[in-house]
């Protein structure tokens, strides 16, 4: 079963994370409040998170200095942040937000339709990420159990071989179709960049698996790329 994406909504005000939860209900994925910048922080040292919105205008820790812990640490530092603010100061400080790392700002009130359409793609290139490394977990397994009882587990191997790699032109397909997608649409560079990265990892699992099949070489050097 798949399991469903988080998303950490960041704001000091009540009311702003209820009306982001009812325009993000729609999407059926888990919604997680965080009311300033230090309880966001917090939420992200245990759970995994596929976008972050984030309030830019918070008391204490503000969006800005937010998102620059977020980038600092490893665990995080890939995760999409959508600001969202009610002030605008111009391009400044549009640029401002962009240089802490977010890959998209939003100035309120805004369309709950386009903050939908643009949360959604950054849910479904995790969802991508998380199908991929289930499959490069499973191709580990195999290569962990090669040599055991080679004989024996001969027909089993190739079996899960083909299966993998049926799997992975599962995801490479949807992965294709969402990069022509985003390109058609002329979705943010961001988001385009993101799915670029997502089809060159396919692309070297896929060789991983290629060199895999019999007569191909040996193992020792695919698991050195993993």
């Amino acid at each position: 079963m798949v399991q469903k994406a988080k998303i950490l909504l960041v704001d000091d005000r009540p009311e702003n994370l209820l009306a982001l939860e009812a325009i993000l209900s729609a999407l059926d994925q888990t919604l997680v409040r965080a009311s300033s910048g230090e309880e966001a922080l917090k939420a992200l040292l245990t759970d995994d998170f596929a976008v972050i919105l984030l309030d830019v205008q918070m008391p204490g820790m503000d969006g800005f200095e937010t998102a620059a812990h977020i980038k600092r640490r490893e665990r995080t530092r890939d995760i999409p942040i959508i600001f969202l603010t009610a002030i605008n100061h111009g391009p400044h400080h549009t640029f401002r937000g962009y240089a802490a790392g977010a890959v998209d700002y939003i100035s309120k009130p805004f369309d709950p339709w386009v903050l939908r359409a643009k949360v959604s793609v950054f849910v479904e290139l995790y969802m991508k990420n998380c199908q991929l490394r289930e499959q490069a977990s499973l191709l580990r397994l195999q290569l962990e159990g090669n040599g055991k009882n080679a004989d024996g587990e001969a027909k089993e191997s190739a079996g899960l071989l083909a299966e993998l790699s049926a799997r992975l032109a599962a995801v490479e397909e949807q992965a294709e179709a969402l990069t022509k997608q985003l390109n058609d649409d002329s979705t943010d560079a961001a988001a385009v960049a993101t799915a670029a990265h997502l089809e060159r990892k396919l692309t070297g699992l896929r060789r991983a698996l290629d060199a895999l099949e019999p007569g191909t070489g040996s193992t020792s050097s695919v698991s050195s790329q993993n």
